[in-house]
């Protein structure tokens, strides 16, 4: 077990380590975000046919038509996210592989997570079980909703993308809570990050990215 957890040839501490350089040549900065990337074993959290190509800065298929962030993406959502105050508690729509849940989990104090994919929900939940990852919760759910029995959060990031801002998530940030989310449709997606003050969000549009779309109901 501790084997497959370190990795050996093309899953390696080495071949992390060279993710990490690509990464911050790329620009993200925030070391704490570099140092749980470097650290977490991504090829955990693929298919062990894909395991070879886990630490590639790509995204890859996970099943159920969904995929793992590419690593980039994930550091600089995870980057925006803890800029500014605090983020203690954080709500992330989109489960998925549980990467970018595991990434969030080394950073901040409590997670809570929703998918709609059941499957896939139950193979994060092995995977944080494997790693010993005890503050992250889990929702079967669809997540445009986010999970309002635990509002308000800090900071909400979005792993798949709406055309439009659900307006629910907004009403689920604290004062002062900063929402990530990629918006768009097939004519083309952009991050979006929102500020909470007061009663009033302040929006900006950052990067083109590309999503799967955020879909409605839970399977």
């Amino acid at each position: 077990m501790t084997t497959k957890i370190s990795g050996i040839g093309m899953t390696s501490q080495r071949t992390r380590d060279r993710l990490i350089v690509r990464l911050q040549q790329q620009g993200i900065k925030n070391l704490d975000v570099l140092e749980v990337m470097k650290n977490l074993p991504r090829h955990l959290f693929v298919d062990e046919a894909l395991a070879s190509r886990a630490y590639e800065d790509t995204a890859l298929p996970i099943g159920h038509a969904q995929t793992i962030s590419q690593p980039f993406t994930v550091a600089r959502m995870t980057e925006i996210l803890l800029e500014g105050l605090p983020k203690k508690k954080v709500l992330e729509v989109g489960t998925g592989s549980g990467y970018q849940t595991a990434v969030l989990s080394r950073l901040v104090d409590r997670v809570f997570s929703v998918e709609r994919i059941s499957p896939l929900q139950n193979q994060a939940r092995e995977r944080f079980y494997q790693l010993q990852l005890n503050n992250i919760k889990l929702k079967h759910s669809d997540g445009s909703w986010g999970w309002s029995e635990h509002e308000l959060y800090d900071g909400i990031i979005v792993t798949c993308a709406p055309e439009e801002i659900p307006q629910e998530l907004l009403h689920q940030l604290t004062e002062g809570g900063r929402l990530v989310i990629p918006v768009g449709g097939s004519t083309g997606q952009s991050l979006h990050v929102l500020d909470r003050h007061g009663n009033t969000f302040e929006e900006t549009i950052l990067d083109p990215v590309s999503f799967v779309p955020l879909l409605s109901g839970a399977i």
